[in-house]
């Protein structure tokens, strides 16, 4: 019998359940049979009803379809007892786009290819006719009732016949790559639709608040959101985004951070299609997507890519876009990030550059790269008041710290923990913590270990082994401890963060990499650090708060 994932599939239809179980017994102990594999890219969920890696011949991505199915003059049909209706698409196409998603969600995380693959579509309650012949639905990709006892061989003779030469079969250590990554995130999309729920209940008091605060500025096209670490901008921008594109404006969910990033297009891929933003993800992006030339491509310095050709090549093809493809508003979260020249290249993309709905939310007292830029808003800021993430010791330990008084929101908590250490052990130290905070029964992945100046080297590693995409979705997975850095945390959270103080890259942006140490944890914070160092940094009040001494 094949490695199972899940052991006990919950599946959307018997005929899935039929599948399953004939593959279930025909694979042999080495293949690995998953269901319900999703992956998301650019915003869009793709679903795979199966999938079989096989070591030593490849990749079968499956869709299932029960009833009876058919095709006339080039629609596809699918009948049952009470009727017959039309499929929004091809079968055989859905498997083929669920291939094509998936590996290019598996060659960005490693540095081989991911060899042979094939897609195919099954109907384990239809026979089709015996003069079948559909050029984009080959019979040999195309199974029906008569092949469900043979499916395995089917594979196999699917990949021998339609994947390109050159292509190498699968190898164990490929096998075992690819699942690791798959079922990260896979579990990060679940996690996600579990959250998109919690935010949906009507019993959420905050969220409800939040929501009125949005609607007082309905009217406003443009307007600029001011609060602290955890008064809810990151959610708030997601709410006006989402909003924006309800009520008809081709919309824009934009940021700086890779991780923030990655949890905008998770969430919003579990939004109805007529709510989803145009484009979601990084401002960088943007002109990538436009046509612009990647990284890789540029014969120069990667901070000159990112910092000046990115944005004036964003201005140049704005220009050249037809009108269908600007937009009609920007959202911009953690927008302290942005510099002069990006605020200039972004208004462009608007099909009023002077009248075009933009919204933007930031905290000064989180400018931790050193670029200045101010938004085209000249309006005062609306003022968020409350700390909705950290519980009211954690607020309370960064207080100082914030542009303006904050309204503690939560539970009092768990007392806030430090650990003496030098910089230059104070990740060694801790891994300790991290140890310690385990054996106390809390579960990896509630934590999060944080560094504010050198990388921790399990991040380092991840980041060259997996690529950014799957390193973020090892972080809302939350299975593992997660290692990361301040700089690329803004707008994320976790139950718990060990913040490993190991020095600060300048003296003037200190107090704000401080800040934005302390607020990221909703329920423990634990500071590992030279006293002296956070003295420093984040003055007097804030070393007495951490180190229990005020």
């Amino acid at each position: 019998m094949p490695i199972l994932h899940p052991g006990s599939p919950d599946f959307a239809s018997q005929a899935e359940r039929e599948v399953w179980e004939h593959l279930r017994e025909q694979l042999p102990e080495n293949a690995v049979l998953i269901a319900g594999q999703r992956v998301t890219a650019g915003g869009e969920e793709i679903e795979a009803d199966l999938l079989v890696l096989w070591p030593g011949f490849g990749v079968a991505v499956i869709e299932v379809k029960g009833g009876r199915i058919s095709l006339r003059e080039g629609r596809w049909y699918q009948g049952d007892r009470t009727g017959e209706r039309e499929l929004k698409k091809s079968p055989i196409a859905q498997a083929q786009q669920a291939k094509h998603q998936i590996i290019d969600y598996l060659g960005a995380t490693s540095s081989q290819n991911i060899g042979r693959a094939v897609h195919l579509a099954v109907f384990p309650y239809t026979q089709l006719p015996g003069d079948w012949n559909v050029p984009d639905a080959p019979r040999s990709l195309t199974l029906d009732a008569s092949d469900l006892p043979r499916l395995a061989e089917r594979i196999v003779r699917a990949l021998a016949s339609h994947t390109r030469e050159g292509f190498e079969p699968l190898d164990e250590r490929q096998c075992r790559h690819a699942v690791k990554m798959l079922r990260r995130t896979h579990q990060a999309i679940e996690n996600h639709q579990l959250l998109a729920r919690e935010i949906a209940d009507e019993g959420n008091a905050l969220t409800r608040e939040q929501e009125r605060a949005i609607a007082l500025l309905r009217f406003q096209h443009r307007a600029q959101i001011l609060g602290g670490a955890g008064s809810g901008k990151t959610h708030l921008a997601m709410i006006k985004a989402r909003a924006l594109a309800r009520d008809g404006f081709r919309t824009a969910l934009l940021c700086y951070s890779r991780g923030l990033a990655r949890h905008f297009q998770l969430l919003a891929a579990t939004w109805p299609e007529e709510e989803r933003p145009a484009y979601v993800g990084l401002f960088h992006d943007l002109p990538v997507h436009w046509g612009a030339e990647s990284e890789d491509e540029f014969d120069g310095a990667a901070a000159t890519y990112y910092e000046k050709h990115l944005p004036r090549r964003l201005a140049e093809l704005a220009s050249a876009q037809l009108a269908d493809e600007l937009f009609d508003a920007i959202v911009v979260d953690e927008a302290q990030d942005f510099a002069d020249i990006w605020w200039d290249s972004l208004q462009p993309c608007l099909r009023s550059p002077e009248e075009g709905v933009l919204f933007v939310f930031t905290d000064e007292h989180q400018t931790v790269f050193d670029r200045e830029g101010r938004a085209p808003i000249t309006l005062n800021p609306f003022p968020l008041d409350d700390n909705l993430r950290n519980t009211r010791r954690i607020a309370h330990t960064f207080a100082p710290l914030t542009p303006l008084e904050q309204n503690a929101r939560m539970a009092e908590g768990a007392p806030v923990r430090f650990v003496e250490a030098d910089a230059q052990e104070a990740v060694a130290a801790a891994d300790d913590v991290v140890e310690k905070l385990m054996d106390e029964g809390w579960e990896p992945g509630q934590i999060a270990l944080l560094t504010t100046r050198s990388r921790h080297p399990v991040q380092k590693e991840q980041i060259d082994l997996y690529g950014f995409d799957a390193y973020w979705d090892g972080f809302f997975a939350a299975t593992e401890v997660f290692y990361g850095h301040v700089l690329n945390f803004k707008g994320l959270e976790r139950p718990v963060v060990v913040l490993a103080v190991n020095g600060f890259g300048s003296a003037e942006r200190a107090p704000q990499l401080l800040y934005v140490g302390l607020s990221r944890a909703r329920s423990l914070l634990v500071v590992v650090g030279d006293g002296g160092d956070i003295w420093d940094a984040g003055g007097g009040v804030v070393w007495e708060r951490i180190s229990g001494k005020g």
